[in-house]
């Protein structure tokens, strides 16, 4: 894990984690339990029950928990099962209408904290991958990546609710 601050006169800190040395998903799911407002996750894979239990943990613990994720992707049936525990909790989940463009991986936590990189949130990409995961904490970059994934979910064009 690396922490830089990012220049002078700038709040934000990027910690960077590399998969599979830095076990990114752990750090990932730390912050997953740390949500108190909101938990929006655009996402292509999304397996581990270690992240679906953290989300339905932190939606229990009153937390709007939101996922988008890839149509083409819930075919695998590990992203299915997790799909339907997500929805089973009363996690709204989207899915693109543009199939097998969803390569965004994103998590915005609470107006300060917003993580992406290459990794998708399963245990070959903690594990295994060779993966990133940058988790930058700072508001303003944050509520960009909020009013970002908040545009996405709002647009019926490109997304649907998944069933």
């Amino acid at each position: 894990m690396l922490a830089v601050p990012v220049g002078t006169g700038w709040s934000a800190t990027i910690e960077v984690y590399y998969g599979p040395d830095d076990a990114p998903l752990n750090r990932l799911t730390t912050l997953y339990r740390q949500a108190t407002r909101y938990l929006y996750v655009a996402v292509y894979g999304l397996t581990s029950p270690r992240a679906v239990e953290a989300m339905v943990a932190a939606k229990k613990r009153g937390v709007d928990v939101r996922l988008i994720t890839d149509l083409k992707r819930i075919e695998d049936v590990k992203q299915r099962t997790a799909l339907h525990t997500l929805q089973l909790a009363g996690i709204p989940i989207l899915v693109n209408a543009h199939d097998g463009l969803m390569h965004l991986k994103q998590v915005v936590i609470d107006d300060e904290v917003n993580v992406s990189g290459s990794m998708n949130h399963t245990t070959s990409g903690n594990r295994y991958n060779d993966e990133r995961l940058d988790v930058i904490t700072d508001h303003a970059i944050t509520a960009k990546a909020r009013e970002k994934f908040l545009a996405m979910w709002n647009d019926r064009t490109r997304y649907r609710e998944w069933k």
